[in-house]
């Protein structure tokens, strides 16, 4: 199950938008290109235990 998430790219600033895979796992940490400047970023997903919302937190990619 996707759902969009409207986050921030730490690096240009503007809003976009991720598609979550809720049924990838309760922890997942992989990188995305920002869609607006192609900057990498870092995108940390927290699963709620019943699988129907998350916690998204991302953060520029580490050199």
């Amino acid at each position: 199950m996707l759902e969009e998430v409207t986050v921030t790219c730490p690096a240009c600033w503007e809003e976009i938008v991720l598609d979550i895979d809720l049924s990838g796992g309760d922890q997942q940490v992989y990188s995305e290109d920002c869609p607006v400047c192609c900057r990498p970023m870092t995108v940390h997903v927290e699963v709620s235990s019943d699988s129907r919302s998350c916690r998204v937190r991302i953060e520029p990619e580490s050199d």
